[in-house]
């Protein structure tokens, strides 16, 4: 599948939509504007791609809504070669936002179906990062500490282990909460025994599997 220019036209009228939803970072919107999110996509839905929605992409999982995907990415206030962590590869969308911003990203699935099929396609659009199958929750504590940690999927509560592999003056942003709605929250580590931890409106994401989940 090609990208057309009238992807790109597509592509320019949904980076307009988000920055009047208040995105202004202009790493973040020339991501949405570069990357061929309709590749991202099954077929049945590549016509909507540039639609601001989120999409099934398989294993009871979706693609986030570009807004909320430019949002959680506005949060980290990322820097060029920062050591990032993603939990919930997915479609790998979102890691190619993190990568185009040249962020050294580490991204770990729990559906195994998604972390081969993510972990082939991704290189052959040239994003290129780390991938790893497992539980989320425990983070990769092997690579820790992160300079920023990004969770893409509904957790009940803020994973310890997470802020443990967190830096010292990192950022993580997760949404949090349990059912359909979650919050999303900014945790700032101050120090190795202090947290400052924000709210930054509500989300609907799939939530985050565990040990205690059944999953391939």
């Amino acid at each position: 599948m090609k990208d057309t220019f009238r992807h790109k036209g597509l592509r320019q009228i949904l980076v307009d939509k988000i920055r009047k939803k208040g995105i202004s970072n202009e790493s973040v919107l020339n991501m949405i504007n570069e990357i061929p999110r309709h590749l991202f996509l099954d077929n049945a839905f590549v016509q909507f791609a540039y639609q601001d929605k989120p999409f099934p992409i398989g294993a009871g999982q979706t693609i986030s809504q570009p807004y909320t995907v430019a949002f959680q990415t506005q949060l980290l206030e990322l820097n060029p070669y920062e050591k990032v962590l993603e939990v919930g590869t997915g479609s790998g969308y979102q890691a190619a936002v993190l990568i185009g911003m040249e962020a050294n990203v580490y991204t770990i699935e729990r559906q195994k179906e998604l972390f081969q099929k993510t972990k082939e396609f991704l290189p052959e659009l040239g994003y290129n990062c780390n991938f790893y199958y497992g539980d989320g929750y425990k983070g990769l504590e092997q690579f820790a500490p992160f300079d920023k940690i990004i969770v893409t999927c509904g957790a009940p509560t803020i994973p310890e282990d997470l802020i443990q592999q967190l830096k010292v003056g990192g950022r993580m942003v997760a949404p949090i909460g349990e059912g359909d709605v979650q919050v999303m929250k900014l945790i700032e580590k101050i120090s190795e025994t202090e947290t400052k931890i924000t709210t930054h409106g509500k989300f609907s994401f799939v939530p985050m599997l565990n040990d205690k989940t059944n999953g391939n």
